[in-house]
């Protein structure tokens, strides 16, 4: 291994490759990025340079406070939610019979590889206020409240939250389950003899040893809930009017609605850095000593 780490024409034969093809799919596209948020650009015709005034028109535009707290609000409700669901459900499966942990780690983790189409229609149907299950439901047990879940600013983006959290709560399950099932059984073992029963062996063994796990499936949950599009955009449009916007939807609206690239170029910016403060806090904080075993 040294005889080749050591031969620099090796090592660049081995990384060239990888490190072009990374420039060429994030760094380019990345730079262009930035530059296009300090200009005026329609997508057509050439851009003209405005230095900054696309980040005050940002910080001075209310949607852009909305998009920033529905993100937020998103994140917050997949990271509550999502993550302590997918472990229990990994726990559950991991001390079931075998014939269960077959059929389980299928049916929890079917929601995350439908259509996030489907998935919207389906849930769109669910909470019509008219006819759908859920106010029908409240109907059948005997209770008078109806909720018009998708037309009130203050529920819709919540109720959109928990359709994407629905949706790939088994995808963490998925993760936390193979991060469980990779720990050693002698841990468990010793665990049992001193007469630890299996919640506790997974409070003080388990969920300890999943550490580096735990920090990805935060990363992902709260980047994905910050970066949140297709859901809204199939159930409510942005509305009602743009209760339900995120900085995602506000670059869409402005590139492609508005025909305000560079705008949308700043909110993109804005979206990427939100993202990487988020990541850096998670890797300072969660799991700063990789654990061995």
């Amino acid at each position: 291994m040294r005889k080749y780490l050591g031969n620099k024409k090796m090592v660049i034969a081995l990384v060239g490759p990888a490190m072009i093809l990374f420039s060429v799919m994030v760094l380019y596209p990345l730079g262009v990025l930035i530059v296009k948020s300090f200009t005026q650009w329609d997508g057509l015709n050439p851009s003209v340079f405005t230095g900054v005034e696309n980040y005050i028109r940002l910080f001075k535009d209310p949607v852009f406070y909305t998009s920033l707290r529905n993100g937020l609000v998103f994140a917050l409700i997949q990271v509550c939610i999502q993550v302590p669901i997918a472990s229990i459900l990994a726990f559950a499966v991991m001390d079931s019979g075998r014939i269960s942990k077959k059929f389980f780690r299928v049916a929890y983790f079917v929601p995350a590889v439908l259509s996030i189409t489907v998935v919207s229609q389906l849930w769109l149907s669910m909470y019509n206020a008219e006819y759908g299950m859920i106010n029908k439901l409240f109907s059948a047990l005997g209770f008078s409240y109806q909720q018009n879940w998708l037309g009130q600013g203050e529920s819709a983006i919540v109720a959109i939250a928990l359709v994407n959290t629905w949706q790939f709560t088994g995808y963490q399950f998925i993760l936390l389950l193979s991060a469980a099932r990779s720990i050693p059984d002698h841990y468990f073992e010793a665990a049992r003899l001193d007469g630890c029963s299996k919640m506790k062996a997974h409070l003080h063994i388990t969920m300890p040893l999943m550490q580096e796990t735990y920090k990805y499936c935060l990363i992902i949950a709260i980047t994905g809930g910050l970066n949140a599009f297709a859901s809204m955009h199939i159930m409510t449009g942005g509305g009602p009017g743009t209760q339900t916007y995120t900085l995602t939807y506000l670059m869409y609206r402005s590139a492609f609605r508005l025909g305000n690239y560079g705008y949308g170029c700043a909110s993109a910016v804005m979206l990427i850095v939100q993202c990487m403060i988020v990541s850096l806090v998670i890797n300072r904080c969660v799991a700063r000593e990789r654990i061995v075993y």
